[in-house]
């Protein structure tokens, strides 16, 4: 079969995923109707693709990939509900919504992502007065399997599927966010004993705004960060030093730190230790998104799992059995954070008080056993696992796991009898 002209290969940031498809870019809503009424008449499958910070293949397209770059404008503002073209990445909405007094409540730890992916993965942040972002989400325009241009409201009664849809029921093309006035974070961020962290867990998530934790595998040792909201940005972090640790160390020097560790396997667990004893203290004020995000260039996969918060013990202590039976080292910390529950049907979260426990390697670093015990760890503890991360579950697996499960399978049916908007990833974990 002769490959259409406009195909491309396309890999995600975590390079773990790949294809070759044809590539459509709309530059309205319209031609997102068009290209979409073409495939329909074709039976054709269309696939779309935000900025690929999913680890799964989640966005891998086997026939056409609708890339939304060129629909990332602002709609309307109407007081706190913000609504914006759905190809719109995260950092361009933060710094439009700083510019007009607003923000988003909470956010992840990167802001490279698309408004359209970040909802359709579950992306969240931490802190028990919130949930994914996709619960920020109060109205959306949708182009359908038939190519129609549909607009739902939080009101309607499909809404909790489209909300966090996977990418399975049409195509986002609008979205609009319940905002809030701009706020100002203070970090404070501390490395601790792990114990002194679990320990201190039980009073910190409910008297602090956002609270997560980072761990460092072979050691005892993690580093706690506290994000509150203050009236005044008086203690902004200088720039050097900003530059320092947040770009230099966390970037430049862990990039070494890995390749290091990659050459000289035995020698990890001492510099795990080194990496923990190194961290010092810091308080600082910055503007939310600001200290909510920051850049990742150090390219890793990753596996995240939510579990319901009493179960965290349990899985970091079995965590520390599965570092010591690995064939291979883990050079990454073990990322902790916390959100509380929420009604959207295939949030991670939905229905109860979460901890998500992110398990990472460095880019080229073996993971698959690590990934696969942890699992193994969390599934019967009701673990969820996070839609952009990998994991190995599949729709009988993860139907006990939701109990909308059904329901949202019953949306899709309605909104892609014929599965154009499906691939293999959505084939495992929702069904044909």
């Amino acid at each position: 079969m002769t490959r259409p002209v406009n195909s491309r290969r396309w890999s995600n940031w975590g390079r773990n995923q790949e294809s070759v498809a044809e590539v459509l870019t709309p530059g309205s809503i319209d031609e997102v109707a068009t290209q979409v009424n073409q495939a329909a008449e074709s039976g054709r499958r269309i696939k779309v693709v935000g900025s690929g910070h999913s680890f799964t293949a989640i966005a891998v397209a086997d026939d056409q990939r609708m890339v939304m770059h060129r629909l990332n404008g602002l709609v309307s503002i109407d007081g706190p509900l913000v609504t914006v073209q759905a190809g719109m990445p995260l950092s361009t909405l933060n710094t439009l919504l700083a510019e007009r007094g607003l923000a988003m409540p909470n956010l992840g730890d990167i802001d490279a992502q698309t408004v359209s992916g970040a909802i359709s993965t579950g992306t969240h942040g931490t802190g028990a007065g919130h949930s994914t972002l996709a619960s920020f989400v109060e109205a959306v325009t949708m182009v359908t399997a038939g190519g129609r241009v549909e607009h739902y409201k939080s009101d309607a009664p499909e809404f909790p599927a489209i909300q966090l849809g996977l990418g399975a029921l049409g195509v986002l093309v609008e979205v609009t966010l319940r905002c809030v006035p701009a706020f100002v974070l203070r970090a404070d961020e501390q490395p601790m004993a792990l114990g002194d962290v679990l320990a201190g867990l039980d009073d910190w998530i409910p008297a602090n705004d956002h609270v997560e934790f980072f761990w460092y595998p072979y050691t005892d040792r993690a580093s706690l960060k506290r994000n509150n909201r203050v009236a005044e940005d008086d203690r902004p972090l200088p720039a050097l030093r900003g530059w320092f640790d947040d770009d230099f160390l966390s970037n430049t020097v862990w990039q070494g730190v890995c390749k290091l560790g990659q050459r000289l396997p035995a020698a990890v667990p001492a510099i795990s230790g080194v990496a923990a004893r190194a961290l010092s203290a810091r308080t600082y004020t910055g503007r939310s998104d600001q200290v909510f995000c920051s850049p990742r260039r150090v390219r890793f996969t990753e596996m995240e799992y939510e579990i319901p918060r009493a179960a965290l013990p349990e899985v970091l202590d079995a965590l520390s059995g599965i570092f010591e039976r690995l064939p291979f080292k883990v050079q990454f910390p073990v990322e902790v954070r916390f959100t509380g529950p929420d009604d959207v049907w295939l949030s991670h979260g939905y229905g109860r008080e979460s901890a998500y426990v992110a398990v990472h390697q460095f880019l080229g670093t073996p993971y698959e056993p690590y990934f696969r015990a942890f699992e193994d760890v969390c599934t019967p503890l009701g673990g969820r696992p996070h839609w952009g991360k990998l994991h190995y579950r599949d729709a009988e697996s993860l139907r006990p796991a939701y109990p909308r499960f059904g329901d949202f399978l019953a949306v899709r049916d309605q909104l892609d009898p014929s599965r154009m908007f499906t691939n293999e990833y959505l084939e495992r974990v929702l069904g044909s």
